[in-house]
């Protein structure tokens, strides 16, 4: 898996707004209403990560979830991440 180039970068940002970039990893907080949504939220979150065999980082804060996401056998962000960043986002409208 090859690190995104900067147009890819800009492109996923600009269409998921509320995630970050931090180097070589894109970060997003989700703010639900209550503990129990938010655990329900992350055990989506970790079904989805198991389909694409590819796991993120994960704190859970009450009502605030926050998942950042790496390829870390490429050292890099790549494709990997931006597709499931982009499910986690599906996952959160619904």
């Amino acid at each position: 898996m090859s690190r995104l180039d900067a147009a890819s970068r800009d492109e996923f940002l600009a269409a998921h707004g509320d995630w970050k970039l931090d180097g070589e990893s894109i970060s997003r907080t989700f703010v639900l209403r209550d503990f129990k949504d938010s655990m329900a939220f992350v055990t989506q979150v970790a079904l989805a990560a198991e389909v694409a065999d590819h796991h993120p980082d994960i704190d859970i804060r009450w009502n605030k979830v926050t998942v950042v996401l790496s390829t870390h056998s490429a050292g890099a962000l790549t494709a990997k991440d931006t597709d499931l960043a982009a499910e986690f986002d599906s996952l959160y409208s619904r």
